[in-house]
């Protein structure tokens, strides 16, 4: 499930998914349910998605002049600019249609599920089979969330609650495997 000959992009895993944790953390206080246990499991989250980035980073320079599966040029690294400018696109234009039909608590599990199907075709680009895993739980995620009553809590905390959590897992894991490859090597 996850390739450790690149101990580069697995870490550039880690510090990008701790970062979208700690964003997803913070945009799940829109309206969590009631009760500061939410808040707090929201806090371990964003810490946790800092903490990630934060040991990622150093982690990440330390291994830059080591291989990585993104070489300038390739087919790869032409499919990684296509997939991050069509989720961009994606992104505003279903944020704009959302916000038009009065929708706008559809944004979050727009973004997550548009967040979601882009990392499936990044798993190619990378070699890391993991990240379509990672892809299809987001995705699914943010389709039940879009389905789900609001009543209980804002649908952006479920979106930051669940997706947030899964990309830190996945993220910390990733990091993990990184160091291990360079403790091996």
């Amino acid at each position: 499930m996850i390739d450790a000959d690149f101990p580069l992009d697995l870490f550039m895993i880690g510090v990008i998914f701790g970062v979208a944790a700690f964003v997803w953390a913070g945009w799940a206080q829109e309206r969590p349910p009631k009760g500061v246990v939410w808040r707090i499991v929201l806090a371990v989250i964003s810490l946790g998605g800092a903490a990630l980035a934060g040991i990622s980073v150093p982690a990440a320079v330390q291994s830059w002049p080591g291989p990585t599966a993104m070489v300038v040029g390739s087919p790869a690294f032409i499919v990684y600019v296509v997939v991050f400018w069509l989720e961009v696109i994606a992104i505003i234009l279903l944020a704009i249609w959302a916000t038009r039909r009065k929708r706008k608590d559809l944004i979050a599990p727009i973004v997550l599920a548009v967040v979601g199907i882009h990392f499936i075709p990044l798993a190619w680009v990378f070699g890391q089979p993991i990240l379509v895993v990672t892809g299809v739980v987001v995705t699914v995620i943010a389709v039940v969330v879009a389905r789900a009553s609001e009543r209980a809590a804002a649908r952006s905390f479920w979106c930051g609650l669940l997706g947030g959590s899964i990309l830190l897992v996945v993220g910390a894991v990733c990091a993990a495997v990184g160091f291990g490859a360079l403790a091996g090597a």
